[in-house]
């Protein structure tokens, strides 16, 4: 199964996981709620997740003589790509990610972080990254797959404060299915991270591999990851876990259980996978 149908099906997925909660906690009418929710959800997201991911992390647009500016006008070109927004993010963390609808609107951040710990090589490696994210359209999909695991943790959050707070009535209390609002407290998050995580996955190793294309090597992008490996986990970036999915390098780190829910492969894997591309 390739990557594309793989995260069509995922989504559907996710989609399906909030209709199903919708439908536990309110029958046919909270279906139909759930599904206005998604859908309102979803329309945010496409249109203004970009601005709002920049203003979260203080990203602050750069020139068009900044380093990174003049890098990314040279990939996007080969890329065939629309120049996109470039901005600088205060933090030492090295970490950097794009945002936007789609390659006309699309934004490419960096934490001042990268710049300093990465050469021209490795960083130019990691913009070609993020550039293949926008070529692919992958941060319109991650977009709505974030949107949709909160609009679902967000009703799991729900169910356990109606489940604390709303069981005095008797009437609740007869009309109410409790497994069923169980279910939908412990495992309704669960599964909605888990899928983001895996259409996250996914879509790294495709982006890697295009990235190397547009830089013409993947050599850079090799080196940037070792390097950002073990820079990240120096100086950690206090990242929303919302938006872990977005960065190039997972922001915070987890073992054991927790790297099932990791939005991003293991370094290791990654690093393999460019290197046989050769």
């Amino acid at each position: 199964m390739n990557n594309s149908l793989k995260t069509v099906l995922l989504l559907g997925l996710l989609s399906g996981v909030l209709l199903v909660i919708g439908e536990l906690l309110g029958g046919s009418q909270g279906l139909v709620m759930a599904f206005g929710f998604a859908i309102v959800m979803n329309f945010v997201s496409y249109w203004f997740s970009d601005k709002i991911v920049l203003k979260m992390y203080r990203a602050q647009e750069v020139g068009p003589d900044h380093r990174l500016s003049v890098m990314t006008r040279r990939l996007a070109t080969q890329a065939s790509l629309p120049m996109p927004k470039v901005y600088v993010i205060p933090d030492m963390s090295p970490n950097a990610f794009a945002t936007g609808r789609n390659p006309n609107h699309a934004a490419v951040a960096a934490t001042e972080g990268i710049m300093r710990l990465l050469n021209d090589q490795e960083l130019e490696g990691v913009l070609a990254h993020e550039l293949a994210h926008v070529k692919h359209r992958d941060i319109l999909i991650s977009s709505v797959a974030a949107t949709i695991a909160a609009a679902i943790m967000m009703l799991a959050r729900m169910a356990q404060f109606a489940a604390i707070f709303g069981g005095g009535s008797r009437d609740s209390r007869e009309g109410s299915n409790p497994i069923a609002m169980l279910a939908t407290i412990i495992f309704a998050p669960l599964a909605a991270m888990l899928i983001q995580a895996w259409i996250s996955r996914s879509r790294e190793f495709v982006a890697d591999a295009g990235g190397a294309r547009i830089a013409g090597s993947p050599y850079g992008l090799i080196d940037a990851l070792r390097k950002l490996e073990s820079g990240s986990k120096r100086i950690p970036l206090d990242a929303n876990p919302a938006t872990a999915h977005m960065f190039i390098i997972k922001p915070f780190s987890g073992g054991g259980l927790l790297s099932m829910f990791s939005t991003h492969p293991p370094t290791e894997q990654r690093i393999q996978a460019l290197m046989n591309l050769r």
